[in-house]
């Protein structure tokens, strides 16, 4: 393939391919996020269940972390730009077919099939786009604007929502995506795209191991919460008494570890695999790669763990619940933006390092904030050092791993980019979960066990219905069902007092383990280079 790519040398035109790439990363991770705070909404208007819509979201994450690969190889193949013009195609009309659907059915065609593949196909071809159409020392400002604008989206998602959903409907969102889709579409004809020279076939069957391992894992990882870790659920599948989980997770493992295989056989016979794998021998790649899934890990635990405190322990408003996540795109912006404009020489590493601090420190605070008569203003303060953590991060590790490889790599780059981040994603979001649920449980049932008010037969009824976990309710919630079941006034509040604490319980664990993963962070920030790539790799 020929390398030699035409960069935006105008102020004008750089402006307008910046803003094309940064708007796609926005709608591809809007969609992780708007929805989540109008499942209910979206059920009943579909005349389906909670469950078949929380599937359609999960279904959305599977598809995408199934074909992020395949989707970098086919940039790869028919050239970047068109790979994401056809995605965004394709894109639009799954949000369009979403914003019509009349049923589950035709929702899980739209929102996860259509538009996971366009999001496959659109994302790995952002990142190669930005090394193609930017000189090698302005990539770490434009990845780390389009870095931040999809994590803006995923901060003011649930506003969004929360916002159609109370006044128009939930439709509008998706009906607003094909819009932007459309204006994407138009600007893109700005976009430099590299020449494509002859290139081989795909690789099918890695295309199918790398799919078929990143489905399985990824799908294993995001039902923990319903089947357990480990020890399963009662009534969930399981298989020689442990967690079907576990199954899944090492199966996806297992073809994963094929497909490196496939690929290095496909190298040694001089075919063109679907990823090489000596790319991931490089030190800096691996280190890039290794901290993008450390980021969203910790990136969307937060998003997980904080909306809840707000929403059920607070039970603040969609509206309120966004508008307190806004301090955290405030800083995450400013640190995107302005640590490659005022310090484009600054140690890439030290500026990772600093990020992973302020992700640890943002944790920590929260953490000890939170108590049972604490109010909203508690995630102020943490969620602008996460921010911050969040955009020193995003100023960085976009240019290090594209850096670190051939220009004509970058497509392929862009693909394993993608499929960590989904991992780092899932484990994250699934990890916190969790975490929380377990911690709750186990000091909601102890709070109930060592509280005189609640009669022995209650605690033994209680012990044995709420083994598999205890749900996270608002005391509002639990006091109406509580008062359907007919509980006395004593047993109410003694129940309501117990669900109090443990609900904080929970939250402070998910929040510590999500500060651990911070500290983990930490110890593999030496495979990140000390000095900006200057020149572009031959």
């Amino acid at each position: 393939m020929v390398t030699g790519t035409k960069t935006a040398k105008s102020p004008a035109k750089a402006r307008t391919v910046l803003l094309t790439l940064a708007a796609g990363q926005f709608l591809m991770a809007l969609d992780s996020s708007v929805m989540n705070v109008s499942i209910a909404t979206v059920a009943e208007d579909l005349s389906t269940t909670v469950t078949g819509v929380q599937g359609a979201i999960t279904a959305y994450t599977l598809v995408m972390a199934m074909f992020m690969i395949p989707g970098g190889k086919v940039g790869a193949l028919i050239g970047r730009k068109r790979a994401f013009m056809i995605g965004c195609v394709i894109y639009g009309c799954g949000s369009l077919t979403t914003a019509l659907a009349p049923n589950l059915t035709v929702l899980l065609i739209g929102w996860s099939f259509l538009e996971g593949i366009g999001a496959a196909l659109i994302m790995p071809a952002i990142v190669a786009l930005v090394a193609g159409n930017f000189a090698t020392e302005r990539r770490p400002a434009a990845y780390g604007l389009v870095a931040a604008a999809g994590a803006v989206a995923i901060a003011v998602g649930p506003l969004i929502g929360g916002v159609a959903t109370t006044y128009f409907s939930w439709r509008w969102v998706f009906a607003g995506e094909v819009l932007v889709v459309l204006c994407i579409l138009v600007l893109a004809r700005r976009v430099a795209d590299a020449p494509v020279g002859e290139r081989a076939r795909i690789d099918l069957v890695g295309a199918v191991l790398s799919a078929a391992g990143l489905g399985v894992f990824v799908y294993g990882v995001l039902r923990s919460d319903e089947w357990g870790w480990f020890q399963p659920k009662p009534d969930a599948p399981s298989w020689l008494g442990i967690s079907l989980v576990v199954w899944l997770v090492l199966g996806g493992l297992l073809l994963i570890w094929l497909f490196l295989g496939w690929e290095a056989r496909m190298v040694e016979r001089h075919r063109e695999p679907l990823v090489d794998p000596a790319m991931l021998q490089n030190k800096q790649l691996t280190g890039g790669l290794t901290m993008f899934f450390f980021q969203y890990l910790v990136q969307m635990g937060v998003f997980f763990v904080v909306p809840l405190y707000l929403s059920v322990a607070l039970g603040l408003s969609a509206l309120k619940t966004g508008a307190r996540l806004l301090p955290l795109s405030l800083t995450l912006l400013a640190a995107a933006i302005l640590i490659p404009r005022y310090l484009p020489d600054v140690s890439p590493r030290r500026v990772v390092r600093l990020g992973v601090l302020a992700l640890l420190a943002g944790a920590l605070v929260l953490m000890a904030a939170l108590h049972v008569d604490a109010g909203a203003e508690i995630v102020t303060i943490p969620l602008l050092l996460i921010g911050l953590g969040m955009g020193a991060l995003a100023s960085q590790l976009g240019s290090v791993t594209v850096s670190a490889v051939p220009e004509a790599q970058s497509a392929e780059v862009g693909g394993v980019q993608n499929s960590v981040t989904n991992l780092g994603a899932s484990i994250g979001t699934a990890l916190a979960g969790s975490i929380l649920i377990a911690v709750m449980t186990t000091s909601f049932l102890a709070n109930v066990e060592e509280n005189p008010a609640i009669p022995s037969e209650v605690k033994s009824q209680a012990t044995v219905e709420l083994e598999s976990g205890v749900p996270f309710l608002s005391d509002a919630q639990l006091e109406s069902a509580l008062n359907e079941a007919g509980t006395s006034k004593e047993v109410t509040q003694a129940a309501l007092d117990a669900n109090e604490d443990a609900r904080i319980d929970g939250l402070r664990a998910a929040v510590a383990i999500l500060a651990l993963a911070a500290l983990l962070a930490m110890f593999f920030t030496s495979r990140i280079p000390t000095t900006q790539p200057r020149s572009a790799r031959p």
